[in-house]
């Protein structure tokens, strides 16, 4: 018994010896940095004079029209985007995983390469697509779908638009294998008694695959919308937050305040904390609306 309790001791040791490392950099890394934010965030000033204010920043973002533009075009992004995307990823999901489909493994990737493509590149080439030369006009010219070239990207409504269809391009392909996976954890013999008992595809799209995907859904719905909150890379490089403030994101402006603008560091590191607090409230929400259990 005790060479049994001492080698459990042993084991016990030398996997804490293995996760310290990993541990101490987790922490020195993400944990010390966003508690030294919060700190931050109830302060003032520039960098080499900071005071302690306590939460006039929290008060101040809802006095402050640029950060509520940058909220409501969030939503915006968020309530069509997310919805599309995994309702789309969902389809190409069940398409991919037919067995009576030539090519699957070629599919599959030519799916996920978007995912794979630099995010820089990606916004790149939907500036290139969507811009005056762009492939868009050239052939609304050509079809007499339009009159003249358009500026796409400066048109508020079609910005918002184009960006849309930038992320949904990109992150389909990524969600897709989720569900990809999830679908092929679903006993086949489950569908051939549905069809045996006479259901539609849609009947067992509905009443077999959906309620065996539900934990899927929901971690992929949580994914989609903690990035969308915190979108940049897409925005910053096709329309740069323009025209005007019509397609800022929340973490666009936190990335103007740190370095764009005069230095604003407290009150970056307080928007950074109410996107922390969206994302917590969110999925908060998500859980108990989609986990029975």
């Amino acid at each position: 018994m005790e060479k049994k309790l001492s080698l459990e001791t042993k084991y016990g040791r030398a996997g804490w010896l293995f996760v310290t490392p990993a541990a101490v950099l987790i922490f020195v890394l993400n944990f010390f940095p966003m508690i030294r934010a919060f700190f931050l965030s109830l302060q003032s000033g520039v960098a080499s004079n900071l005071h302690y204010t306590g939460l006039r920043n929290y008060i101040r973002l809802f006095q402050d029209e640029r950060f509520l533009y940058s909220v409501r075009n969030v939503f915006i992004y968020l309530i069509f985007q997310v919805p599309l995307m995994l309702f789309m990823a969902l389809i190409l999901a069940c398409i991919l995983n037919d067995t009576r489909l030539k090519y699957r493994g070629l599919f599959r990737t030519m799916i996920f390469l978007p995912c794979a493509t630099a995010l820089v590149s990606s916004a790149l080439i939907f500036k290139s697509i969507f811009g005056m030369d762009g492939i868009i006009n050239h052939w609304g010219m050509h079809l007499g779908l339009l009159s003249a070239q358009k500026n796409w990207l400066t048109d508020p409504i079609w910005a918002k638009i184009v960006i849309i269809i930038c992320i949904t391009w990109r992150w389909t392909g990524y969600n897709t294998v989720f569900f990809l996976a999830g679908l092929q954890n679903i006993d086949s013999s489950i569908y051939e008694a549905a069809r045996i008992d006479g259901a539609s595809v849609v009947q067992q799209f509905f009443k077999i695959t959906l309620p065996m995907l539900r934990p899927v859904v929901l971690l992929t719905s949580i994914m989609s919308i903690n990035g969308t909150l915190q979108l940049f890379d897409e925005v910053k490089n096709l329309t740069g937050g323009g025209p005007g403030n019509e397609t800022i994101t929340i973490s666009q402006y936190i990335y103007n305040l740190s370095f764009v603008n005069n230095p604003q560091f407290g009150y970056a590191a307080a928007i950074s904390y109410t996107i922390l607090i969206m994302v917590a409230v969110l999925s908060f929400i998500q859980l108990k609306v989609g986990d029975k259990k």
